[in-house]
């Protein structure tokens, strides 16, 4: 199901976290430790998603960009693997592997991590400056699976140059749009 970011409220303080990185065997990070000392960009991801899969290349690219100048880089899967067993923790590190992703690919297996960053699409985007608040939640560009528009990353390089230059971020930001986080079905 096509659906939007939720827009988590600018200002908000990133919220902690303590994960399975599956791009480092299993070990647990949190925010803290993988935070920038110039600001950090989380993002929720998953394996399947064609708008994921869509933007892959030069979301590496931008995220290899932006590592080199002392930005945290953090993905982040949230998806139900017993439906979607493409996102399991398994196929998580292929993937990364795969992909040559240079960042941490976290496994939040009880969706808390996602429900407290009110996340609501894969990819969903958000970057927090180096007091740990959020200046930027939108999208990565936009281009879709469904137009033939360039891939470019326009939208978020934007927010991460001006958060290090130290200027100010456009306050009009533009929800991102992917696939339905894959929750779990209660019950």
């Amino acid at each position: 199901m096509l659906v939007q970011s939720n827009m988590l409220p600018l200002g908000t303080l990133a919220p902690a976290f303590r994960l399975p990185d599956m791009n480092d065997q299993g070990a647990i990070k949190t925010f803290l430790e993988l935070s920038g000392v110039r600001g950090t960009w989380v993002m929720f991801l998953c394996n399947h998603c064609p708008f994921v899969k869509h933007i892959q290349s030069e979301l590496v690219a931008c995220a290899k960009t932006y590592l080199a100048q002392g930005v945290g880089v953090i993905a982040i899967s949230s998806n139900d693997v017993e439906a979607f067993p493409d996102d399991a923790p398994e196929a998580m590190t292929q993937e990364a592997q795969d992909q040559g992703y240079p960042f941490p690919y976290l496994y939040d297996v009880s969706q808390a991590t996602a429900r407290e960053y009110q996340a609501a699409c894969t990819p969903d985007f958000y970057v927090f400056d180096d007091a740990h608040r959020c200046v930027y939640r939108g999208r990565f560009d936009a281009s879709t699976p469904r137009n033939d528009t360039p891939i470019t990353g326009q939208d978020l390089r934007s927010a991460l140059d001006c958060l290090l230059a130290e200027t100010a971020i456009d306050a009009h930001q533009v929800p991102s749009m992917g696939c339905n986080i894959k929750w779990k079905v209660e019950g």
